[in-house]
């Protein structure tokens, strides 16, 4: 790994002077114009000749830009992906610098994409560049996915990757999230729904008493928040259990009329033990209970909305064992780490596409105000996925 480390202190200082300009430019998802970021990275790899285009989704929006260096020989192809639109500012007047700025200062690389991700996105540009040189060497193909439609949460650029007929399928991912101590190797599912409480309006001071719809929903908000979900499945190895959130809750306006529906979301985060089937019968096994407690003429309606199935790699499948080898010769301790929340993972899940959805830079501030990267494990970073990926290719 020396000769490894090396080549990363190497391109360290040319690493974070593309995470600065991308930084720079705001691509603030479903806020900004993201052709100013992404010209920055093909200016980047047009000036290295490193083949790349544009993918686009369905209605013909801008959602990415795919590099794809092809070996010399045959073999499996491998994906690094990043983001390079990030979350919003939030109250920039909270910020202690400016969200777009993209200094240095004190061993920290600041702004908004700092962590999540475009250092990320620089770091797996170089990358490319140093396979690039020897693409004879490799058996099968890296591709680069830089995603601008992530923080959207609708994965544009990875469902417009993985719709091409033109790139090679991989056969796994290693995305760049930050965070130095875990690689992420898991994460819990999801289903989501809509539900529709119905029931009479009437008005507020009749001498009729009228159980409107906001007070049905807020029986079946108690119905789901105290229905029993099961604890860790030992059998499985999946180390969470589920988890149920009600995350919105609209109905009426006013003060004199009680309405006559009242719409929540529920959000259950799955496990191999308990699936999307079990979530769904779940919540309509409350809805069922709330209408025969509390009948209407109009019955409460469920409308499901996303599903995303749990993944967990065992830690000698690939890209994980790659990564994790790459990191324990480094001399990082690291651990493979199972996430809560849902990631970029679950769709490529969906897909029977493995992935690792996290190893990268200590950061503060991530998704919050004055975000920013700790520089100064840039090249162990660096060279940990430099040389995951230069195992997954059998380069001598």
């Amino acid at each position: 790994m020396s000769e490894n480390l090396q080549q990363a202190q190497a391109r360290t200082a040319s690493v974070v002077e593309l995470a600065q300009e991308l930084i720079r430019r705001p691509s603030r998802a479903g806020i900004d114009d993201y052709g100013p970021v992404l010209t920055v990275l093909e200016k980047w790899l047009s000036a290295r000749t490193l083949p790349h285009r544009r993918l686009h989704d369905d209605t013909g929006e801008l959602v990415g830009l795919l590099v794809e260096i092809t070996g010399g020989r045959p073999g499996s192809w491998w994906t690094l992906d990043a983001c390079v639109d990030t979350a919003p500012y939030g109250d920039e007047t909270a910020w202690s610098f400016p969200p777009a700025c993209g200094d240095l200062v004190d061993g920290w690389l600041l702004g908004r994409g700092s962590a999540d991700s475009k250092l990320a996105a620089a770091v797996f540009c170089h990358i490319a560049a140093d396979l690039h040189a020897r693409a004879a060497d490799l058996h099968g193909g890296l591709a680069v996915l830089l995603d601008v439609d992530e923080h959207t949460g609708g994965f544009g650029g990875a469902r417009a990757y993985l719709a091409d007929e033109a790139a090679a399928r991989p056969a796994g991912v290693m995305i760049g999230y930050p965070g130095l101590e875990d690689v992420v190797v898991g994460g819990r599912g999801l289903w989501r729904a809509a539900i529709a409480v119905h029931a009479p309006s009437g008005h507020s001071g009749s001498s009729r008493t009228v159980v409107g719809a906001i007070s049905r929903a807020a029986r079946l908000v108690r119905l789901l928040d105290t229905a029993e979900l099961p604890a860790v499945d030992g059998a499985s190895g999946f180390p969470l259990p589920p988890k149920l959130s009600v995350t919105s809750l609209h109905g009426g306006q006013g003060f004199s009329v009680t309405p006559d529906l009242c719409e929540l979301n529920v959000d259950i985060r799955t496990t191999p033990g308990f699936d999307a089937h079990d979530a769904e019968t779940l919540v309509r096994k409350a809805v069922a209970e709330l209408d025969a407690e509390m009948p209407v003429l109009d019955p409460t309606e469920v409308t499901p909305i996303t599903t995303w199935p749990p993944f967990r790699l065992r830690e000698d499948e690939q890209p994980a064992a790659a990564l994790l080898s790459a990191a324990a010769e480094a001399g990082l301790m690291v651990r493979a780490k199972t996430a809560g929340p849902s990631n970029i993972g679950n769709l490529l899940a969906g897909e029977g596409i493995p992935a690792t959805a996290g190893f990268g830079l200590p950061y503060e501030g991530l998704h919050g105000i004055d975000e920013r990267a700790h520089l100064a494990e840039l090249p162990q970073i660096y060279a940990v996925y430099r040389q995951a990926v230069l195992d997954l290719l059998h380069a001598g």
